[in-house]
């Protein structure tokens, strides 16, 4: 009986989610070139930062790609992931989070729109348009950006580390990531291609160490991963390793191109997660298909980018346009 409790209580919970999330989740009040009249330089002046950002630190476009997923996937995009706090509570500070690197850059860029339109621009906005240029700063596609989203005022430390709801780990197997994906209103197509993400950035040893000394409490090595390959990470990652880190991609993690694909499906996907997309049958063939002459990746990324940034956007006269990205009004 006590079971039957636990599992209507995470059926309720995912209700409640479902509900949170879907809300929003079909982005109502977002238009391409919602700032046409307001700011009509903002995209543009958008793209020159990064541009130039690009030019001398290309490895910040993982990072930057991410934080629009990590700002979504907690509270709809609100940018609420921006945050700072005194006490180091709010998202910013929780350990998915830590990982992130680049608020200066939206600092930069939420700079030069307030000197050109003040008080137009929403940091959830920049955060949206940033991942779409970072993308193309590393030849990857276009796709055009919805806008017209408000900054949301909560942010909390807890909310990236709760069970279920929470930021999907770097450990989680398909279930979980396809339960993560659902939640907000995406599906199993979206999840194996916003993964390809991962065709740019790194990661820390200490992300995927358990796969190479023991991933079974034996210290044994994962045995769905290329030996050759888990030779290759030994050199590069030892045992409790807090600070090394490997590319994602390796090769071309600073190309957005489909070798990411490519290196998954030959077992040599860096974290347990992109591992997990192979067990599958709509992510495996996804992926293989990614890999083929008639790959429409590229085309693909830009419509679940596009799907992603509808999750609980607060819209016309909800939030606010924050001053500065870091804190409230």
């Amino acid at each position: 009986m006590a079971g039957g409790m636990n599992l209507f209580g995470i059926f309720m919970l995912q209700i409640i989610v479902l509900s949170l999330f879907s809300l929003h989740a079909e982005g109502q009040g977002l238009k391409v070139g919602f700032y046409k009249k307001s700011c009509p330089q903002a995209e543009v002046i958008v793209s020159k930062v990064i541009s130039d950002v690009m030019a001398v630190a290309p490895s910040l476009s993982g990072p930057l790609l991410r934080m629009h997923f990590h700002d979504c996937f907690i509270r709809g995009c609100d940018g609420s992931v921006l945050l700072d706090s005194p006490t180091n509570q709010s998202e910013k500070f929780s350990p998915p989070n830590l990982s992130l690197r680049g608020f200066n850059i939206i600092d930069r860029v939420k700079l030069a729109l307030e000197k050109a339109c003040p008080d137009v621009v929403s940091c959830a906005d920049i955060v949206a348009l940033v991942a779409r240029d970072v993308t193309v700063a590393t030849k990857g596609p276009f796709w055009e950006v919805e806008t017209g989203r408000r900054d949301g005022n909560v942010s909390l430390f807890i909310d990236p580390i709760t069970p279920v709801t929470g930021l999907p780990s770097f450990a989680s197997n398909i279930s979980v990531l396809k339960q993560s994906w659902a939640l907000r209103g995406l599906n199993t197509k979206d999840l194996v291609v916003l993964s390809g993400g991962h065709t740019i950035g790194i990661s820390h040893c200490s992300s995927f160490d358990s796969r190479l000394y023991n991933f079974t409490g034996e210290g044994d090595t994962d045995p769905t991963m290329d030996p050759n390959y888990i030779a290759r990470l030994k050199l590069k990652c030892k045992p409790n390793d807090l600070t090394t880190f490997a590319e994602l991609d390796p090769g071309s993690f600073k190309t957005f191109d489909d070798s990411y694909f490519k290196l998954v499906t030959k077992r040599r996907g860096l974290l347990q997660s992109d591992a997990a997309l192979l067990d599958d049958p709509e992510t495996r063939a996804y992926m293989i298909q990614a890999t083929s002459e008639g790959s429409t990746f590229f085309k693909d990324f830009g419509v679940s980018m596009v799907s992603m940034g509808r999750i609980g956007v607060l819209t016309g006269s909800q939030g606010e346009i924050r001053k500065v990205c870091t804190k409230r009004n």
